[in-house]
């Protein structure tokens, strides 16, 4: 087994069982790809056992911080199990879940999502890859399944030096699916679209928003960065008189048209622009036209901390435009995804484009991932997904 050691005073984030240890903090030692590594104090004390990444700021990510345990198939497979169980205990109401959340199921890099009777999973570390059919075959085992289909062609696979995969991994079959979603359904192809074919983490927003639209009786919504339609199916079965979508993705917007169409609603009740949500949000400032609920549920605008400056200018903009159009009354669902923008400086995001837009509000809620997508102890950067639900005054 190949030995890592790290510097001293750089023992801290291991020793409070955080799962990184960044290039900067190691002082000699190495590994091949996604090899399995003793992280050692510099004093030569156990540490973890974690998987190297010679390409990666994060150098290694830590599998386990018991000396005794043995990083084997077994492992993988009871790692794997106790993430299934977990998700047991959720209140789900649906048929699309994430099984596998990374770093908080204890398997960095690993991401895992259920449509039905079909997997999809990136395997989006150094070690993650090198375990690649182990999980797998642990994967179908545990839930009966078996069609496995790999979108490991996110951006992050770069960063560990890994190329970009997709594909089936097991079986084969149709990449276009409908899930069950509370009291409606949503198509969604496994193999063109973000992620892993669909928004999962906003199943319990998309519920909430409907509950709103139900008990406020909107009549008119906005749905910007709309993707397949996911809030605007859940406006139009809450009630909602009539939803505009917008997305600069034409396979998006028609992908969300199908999905009205697949709940029944009349195309009367709907308005699909594919278009940029900025210059569109202006157009309608310019035009007078107000909206009595918006939703804003942007990409991601900062991966990283580096880029918090300039997607809080991002965010701040649309936020800003978003109150300016909103009607008194009128309620603002808006989110950030983004790693590198923290929930209280999305917060102050939001206040200040209020603040520009000469607009005070109510904050109904905080909103967050939904359960199967956690954040744990030990690991807060699961947090990537903040909302904020806000009553505009008047």
């Amino acid at each position: 087994m190949k030995v890592i050691r790290i510097k001293e005073g750089k023992e801290r984030s291991l020793l409070r069982r955080h799962p990184w240890l960044f290039e900067s903090a190691l002082a000699k030692g190495g590994g091949d790809v996604g090899e399995t590594v003793r992280v050692e104090s510099g004093q030569g004390e156990f540490l973890a056992w974690a998987a190297f990444s010679p390409s990666s700021k994060i150098r290694a990510r830590v599998w386990s911080f018991d000396e005794k345990q043995r990083i084997d198939a077994a492992f993988f497979t009871q790692r794997v199990n106790a993430a299934i169980r977990a998700r047991t205990r959720f209140d789900i109401r649906s048929d699309g879940l994430r099984l596998v959340h990374g770093e908080s199921d204890g398997l960095p890099g690993l991401i895992v999502d259920r449509y039905g009777d079909t997997l999809v999973a990136q395997f989006l570390s150094a070690g993650a890859e090198r375990w690649k059919d182990v999980l797998a075959d642990a994967l179908l085992a545990e839930t009966g399944l078996s069609r496995l289909y790999e979108r490991s062609d996110a951006s992050a696979r770069g960063l560990e030096g890994l190329p970009e995969v997709s594909g089936w991994l097991r079986g084969e079959g149709p990449t276009g699916l409908v899930l069950r979603e509370h009291d409606w359904r949503l198509g969604l192809d496994i193999a063109q679209g973000h992620k892993t074919g669909f928004y999962l983490d906003q199943r319990d927003s998309r519920k909430r928003f409907a509950d709103y639209a139900q008990r406020l009786q909107f009549q008119r919504v906005l749905n910007c960065y709309c993707y397949t339609g996911g809030f605007s199916v859940a406006a139009l079965a809450g009630g909602a008189a009539h939803v505009t979508s917008i997305d600069s993705s034409g396979p998006a917007i028609e992908q969300a048209r199908a999905n009205v169409a697949l709940n029944g609603f009349e195309t009367s009740r709907t308005e699909f622009l594919d278009a940029d949500v900025n210059a569109s949000l202006r157009r309608f400032v310019e035009e007078g036209r107000t909206f009595d609920a918006i939703v804003l549920d942007p990409p991601k605008f900062a991966p990283t901390v580096a880029h918090a400056e300039r997607a809080a200018r991002a965010y701040k903009d649309i936020n800003r435009l978003a109150f300016k159009i909103l009607e008194p009354g009128g309620v603002l669902f808006t989110y950030s995804c983004s790693g590198g923008i923290s929930a209280d400086l999305f917060y102050k995001i939001v206040a200040s484009a209020g603040t520009d837009a000469g607009v005070d509000g109510y904050i109904h809620e905080r909103m967050g991932g939904a359960p199967d997508h956690p954040m744990t102890i030990n690991f807060p950067e699961g947090e990537y997904l903040k909302g904020l639900v806000v009553m505009r005054k008047g």
